[in-house]
């Protein structure tokens, strides 16, 4: 990481199938993400950050069950947050801000239980937060700052007692702070 790396990631690094840490932060990569990632199984930390790739996030990200931190923040994504990332029920760390995504919030995050981070802030994301985010109790960070989310900030959210930062600012919530959040201490 930190380099001036340029030019894209070579599909050919899908052949390190025993691969466990992949960290390319902080270069110039761009294109799109190859879908040949998806094979490296033993991933632990995927780290592609702060670079200028395009496209899509892969649904085929999904198969990587192994992966406790996939941060792809600050690079020039856009669409949805596919609902394979569902089943990477190790996973403790999402970062996906600093883009175009849309849509809503999926409630397949919902399942995974022991993220600790989850930020999604700085997108375009609308609807409403998911009461299914209230399921994720090991949760510390939750960001989801500017974007275009509106109703009312769930009371499920009250349930995040080891929650020590919300940040939900530049949105478009209604209706009153629900005392749940009380709880959170």
């Amino acid at each position: 990481h930190e380099n001036a790396f340029t030019g894209t990631i070579p599909s050919s690094l899908g052949q390190l199938t025993a691969l466990g840490t992949l960290d390319l932060y902080d270069n110039s990569l761009n294109g799109t993400i190859p879908d040949d990632l998806g094979r490296l199984t033993e991933l632990t930390y995927l780290g592609l950050f702060n670079n200028a790739f395009t496209g899509t996030i892969l649904s085929s990200l999904g198969q990587l069950t192994a992966l406790g931190t996939l941060d792809l923040s600050t690079n020039t994504l856009n669409g949805t947050i596919p609902s394979s990332l569902g089943h990477l029920t190790g996973l403790n760390f999402l970062g996906l801000y600093d883009y175009a995504l849309t849509d809503p919030i999926p409630v397949h995050l919902g399942l995974l239980t022991k993220f600790t981070l989850l930020s999604l802030r700085d997108n375009a994301l609308t609807g409403t937060i998911p009461d299914d985010l209230g399921l994720l109790t090991a949760l510390q960070v939750l960001a989801l700052y500017t974007n275009a989310l509106n109703g009312t900030i769930p009371d499920d959210l009250g349930l995040l007692t080891e929650l020590t930062y919300l940040a939900l600012h530049t949105n478009a919530f209604t209706g009153t702070i629900p005392s749940s959040l009380g709880r959170l201490t």
